[in-house]
């Protein structure tokens, strides 16, 4: 859908503030400074329309794992009574319906630039601008630039030896064509089980001929549990919205959930594993919320992982299968925990293979296939489901230069260094959504994302309102932070799970550092209001 914003009207003409992206994050922001403190506001979108990470993440079988009625915008009463979610957990589809209610509402798409990649951004000290750079080659000047353009937002295709090569139709989860896949009669090979091979793996095999998943790291995940919201649930959350979003807020990560109080080693073996298959069957991220203490104590989270080891080993029929499907090698939700419709059942399937590719390592894609270290396996289709090069990737898609001439790229060489998650030292005025170093991927994002977006507002007007040209990250107390994020991670399980991309892992060659802030959304929002309290402590602000 093409935008009918106009451009600046003389040439070297600059915007209050320029987006970049319209997803939930984008779509907020430009209602608040457009709509709020009356900008002049430029965004750009890649893709056709809104949606954002939903717009390319349309594979089969994606959906969100928070429940619909609290992934959404909070922002507006009126908004959360008109609008009717249909599952518990919605699908791709129905959440770009969402956003595009929202910008139909807010009248938003007007000030879209749409199918407008981003390629550079340059700070220009003189004039106090960013000039931002699109790939057609126009250039944009704007005193404040707002990046929202997702945390998992640029797609990680594996540079695996005779890709080119292959005869057949291969994608990427995170790239989904707008036209669909269609699998049927086809043989099929989807690489990775993270959270998204999770939710495609068993839709895929309903339609494809054979599939064969080939798996690098088994995965824990809990079923969702997913179905129809019911017109009294529906009366119910609508009823109740603002103690919901209380509840979610002052959440440690951004749910809103009732976290038991107890610890499983309080319980004994019966009591225990009663908890436990309770909230087998209610399903979904409820489950890490049974007991307080399953991401910090290590003998505590033993009791979780050992208990859906066994749901494994009762669900797969064929014990080798079971046993290569069971994880080992981390704890419990130490990395991002999926929530599934019947992924381990999949595996009964007689038109599933599973392939270990830490024992049988993927050596060369060929014209017809992909071949292992032991075996070649005929293909039509490869679907990867490899992820995202999460929290850093897209940032350092665009050429980004700050003051000086410094690029963040260079600037992030050995990780991301921020403050708070919101700026970097060196790049005035350069606000980042959800960025490396705050809670983002750890929490549920709206409520992370409204926080952000509100703190940024707030700071735009608090410049505004006293004559301040710019404001900036102090080098110190970005470094403090990064010190905080990593003594936040280490009180944690999380670090354990050293083939997790919140370390980047995923990703050959990215510095191994944990990037969100695993110290609480309630917390972390508490520290922001501080600082802005304080004067903004730890920005330097100039007038």
């Amino acid at each position: 859908m093409k935008s009918d914003a106009a451009p600046a009207t003389l040439p070297g003409a600059a915007f209050d503030a320029i987006i970049i992206g319209a997803g939930f994050a984008g779509l907020y922001q430009m209602h608040k400074l457009r709509d709020g403190l009356g900008l002049s506001v430029q965004g750009l979108e890649a893709g056709s329309d809104v949606g954002g990470t939903w717009y390319w993440n349309r594979y089969p079988g994606a959906r969100c794992d928070s429940e619909s009625y609290y992934y959404s915008f909070s922002f507006s009463d009126e908004l959360q009574q008109e609008w009717d979610w249909s599952e518990r957990y919605p699908e791709h589809h129905e959440i770009r319906r969402y956003l595009g209610h929202v910008a139909e509402k807010f009248d938003l798409r007007r000030s879209f630039r749409f199918d407008t990649r981003v390629a550079a951004a340059r700070y220009d000290a003189a004039q106090n601008l960013w000039h931002v750079t699109t790939q057609s080659g126009e250039t944009l000047s704007t005193r404040y630039l707002i990046t929202a353009i997702g945390c998992l937002s640029s797609a990680n295709v594996p540079a695996i030896p005779g890709l080119d090569s292959f005869a057949g139709q291969w994608v990427h989860t995170g790239r989904w064509p707008a036209e669909g896949v269609d699998f049927t009669g086809k043989r099929v090979g989807l690489i990775g089980t993270g959270s998204t091979g999770i939710q495609a793996t068993p839709v895929i095999a309903a339609q494809a001929a054979h599939l064969t998943v080939f798996q690098r790291t088994a995965n824990y995940s809990i079923p969702a549990r997913n179905g129809p919201v019911s017109l009294e649930f529906r009366r119910e959350v609508k009823a109740n919205y603002a103690a919901i979003r209380e509840q979610a807020r002052a959440a440690p990560n951004g749910h809103p959930f009732v976290f038991g109080q107890q610890s499983p080693l309080d319980l004994d073996e019966e009591e225990r594993r009663a908890r436990y298959e309770a909230g087998w069957e209610q399903g979904g991220l409820r489950f890490r919320s049974i007991f307080r203490d399953l991401l910090v104590n290590r003998a505590a989270n033993d009791t979780a992982s050992d208990f859906i080891r066994g749901k494994i080993r009762e669900v797969v029929k064929d014990p080798a299968t079971a046993e290569k499907l069971t994880p080992r090698d981390h704890p419990f939700a130490t990395k991002r925990p999926p929530i599934d419709s019947f992924y381990f059942e999949t595996f009964n399937r007689e038109n599933v293979d599973l392939v270990d590719i830490k024992a049988t390592p993927i050596e060369a894609i060929t014209p017809d296939g992909i071949q292992t270290t032991d075996r070649k396996i005929p293909l039509d289709v490869i679907v990867f489901a490899t992820g995202f090069d999460a929290m850093t990737g897209a940032l350092l898609a665009i050429d980004i230069e700050g003051r000086d001439g410094i690029k963040l790229k260079d600037a992030w060489a050995a990780g991301p260094v921020t403050y708070l998650g919101l700026q970097v030292a060196g790049f005035p005025n350069l606000f980042t959504i959800t960025g490396p170093g705050s809670p983002s991927v750890l929490t549920n994002m709206p409520v992370a994302i409204e926080q952000h977006v509100d703190w940024i507002s707030a700071c735009i007007t608090h410049l505004r309102d006293n004559g301040l040209a710019t404001i900036e990250a102090e080098p110190e107390a970005a470094e403090k932070w990064v010190a905080h994020v990593n003594e936040a991670a280490a009180a944690t399980l999380l670090p354990q799970a050293n083939s997790s991309w919140y370390l980047g892992a995923n990703v050959p060659g990215k510095p191994r550092v944990f990037m969100p802030y695993a110290g609480g959304m309630a917390r972390y929002a508490g520290i922001c209001a501080e600082v802005a309290a304080r004067g903004y402590d730890g920005f330097r602000l100039t007038p």
